[in-house]
């Protein structure tokens, strides 16, 4: 596999032609909205934006939906269950490597020895092509965390280098893609140099800073648990969990079920869920392991900087900033606080 070039004309002649054939599946993209930025089917090539700071939710909607049915029952004499998991085919355009990061994590959570096969029957399925992030959000810490540039996790890999994109490819899949579907050359030295002093540029255009290492994280942690530091922060604390809900390393879910009025038959649904909600960590007995703001927020805090990575060798952080954009409160940013946290330790 080389990596290669392309021009902008091409480029969307590329996307179109997916579009078109539908070679891959679905083409979703990264899309305008009300001045803002989401992921959405594509219509055409100039529906995408690849200029864009941030999405408004992450793009694992697309592996792990907002809700989804996981079942279907019927009741009576003779009960039926059906599972329900259904191959989905997609190429996604445009996704920033801190939510790459992210979708590595979930891959991790949702794999290993019982792999989920309502998450596996779409991310198998895909085709992730990336864009790094050359205009962060003034609330982005990517640089700082290591995730503004990924060398894994995608099939293609977008960076505008002026009149052209140079496309770094990772995987067999995007390459035979590019060779079917696009007019692309082989890229040459001076184009990578092109792209890698592109990318350092863009490292220097993050506000925020995280003032420790990202592997120094857990061990602050260890010592921290203590610390006014969450009691403080929590004061202002809405218990919304908009942190959570735009989180691209989140993956906790709630289960229910929807029986039908007739009552002959239902379905079992899975949907997002929240540890910075009031109820997350109430059991049937009535008791609530986390009924305090405090420990909600510390909770957060820990599972980002310490319980993932120790499990699954991933910081459930990203630094991609949506928390910190979506909390009322202006709390919910995890650099300031691990920065709390170093400084009054």
């Amino acid at each position: 596999m080389q990596n290669q070039v392309i021009s902008k004309k091409d480029l969307a002649g590329f996307v179109d032609e997916l579009i078109k054939t539908k070679a891959a599946g679905e083409v979703i993209g990264i899309k305008s909205q009300d001045g803002k930025y989401n992921f959405g089917p594509l219509k055409k090539a100039t529906d995408l934006r690849l200029d864009y700071d941030i999405s408004l939710l992450p793009p694992k909607k697309y592996f792990f939906p907002q809700m989804e049915t996981v079942l279907k029952y019927e009741a009576g004499k003779t009960p039926k269950i059906e599972a329900v998991a259904a191959e989905k085919s997609m190429v996604i355009i445009g996704v920033h490597p801190f939510d790459i990061r992210g979708i590595l994590l979930f891959d991790a959570v949702y794999g290993g020895n019982n792999p989920d096969p309502n998450y596996f029957l779409k991310r198998n399925n895909s085709v992730i092509i990336g864009t790094d992030c050359l205009n962060p959000n003034p609330k982005s810490f990517a640089a700082s965390m290591g995730t503004a540039v990924t060398e894994d996790g995608f099939d293609l890999m977008l960076t505008d280098i002026g009149d052209n994109y140079f496309i770094t490819v990772g995987s067999n899949k995007g390459d035979q893609l590019l060779k079917k579907h696009a007019r692309a050359k082989a890229a040459s030295a001076a184009d990578e140099e092109k792209r890698d002093r592109t990318r350092k540029d863009a490292l220097k255009k993050y506000k925020v800073t995280l003032t420790l290492k990202p592997e120094d994280i857990p061990q602050l942690l260890d010592t921290t648990w203590e610390s006014k530091v969450f009691n403080d922060k929590a004061t202002t604390c809405l218990s919304c969990g908009s942190c959570v809900m735009v989180c691209p390393t989140c993956v906790c879910f709630d289960v229910q079920d929807d029986m039908a009025l007739s009552l002959k038959g239902g379905e079992r649904y899975r949907r997002w869920d929240s540890c910075m909600l009031t109820e997350f960590a109430k059991v049937a007995s009535g008791e609530n392991f986390r009924e305090h703001k405090e420990q909600r927020f510390r909770h957060r805090m820990y599972r980002k900087g310490k319980y993932l990575v120790e499990r699954y060798k991933y910081l459930g952080c990203v630094g991609c900033g949506r928390c910190a954009i979506a909390c009322l409160a202006e709390i919910a940013s995890p650099a300031e606080t691990y920065n709390l946290l170093k400084e009054v330790k």
